[in-house]
């Protein structure tokens, strides 16, 4: 099962409450987690969340879309 976390619009700061909380709650069988960071509006969200680190996350990856991250969860 695959899930999407929308982060645009938020600071650094409430990006990573967000995602901390997300990842802490994730449904059991959740493989993929899409992360929308968005890209125009400059790359700090981009630079955050590629150097995030949580410990359900065991790999990410660059998706065609500049604006998305997959992560992968621990099984």
């Amino acid at each position: 099962m695959k899930m999407t976390v929308d982060l645009h619009g938020l600071t650094v700061y409430e990006a990573k409450i967000v995602l901390d909380r997300f990842l802490e709650r994730l449904p059991k069988g959740v493989v993929e987690v899409a992360v929308i960071h968005g890209y125009q509006s400059g790359v700090r969200l981009r630079t955050f969340v590629s150097k995030y680190d949580h410990h359900k996350v065991t790999g990410k990856i660059k998706t065609v879309n500049p604006g998305e991250t997959i992560f992968i969860i621990k099984r």
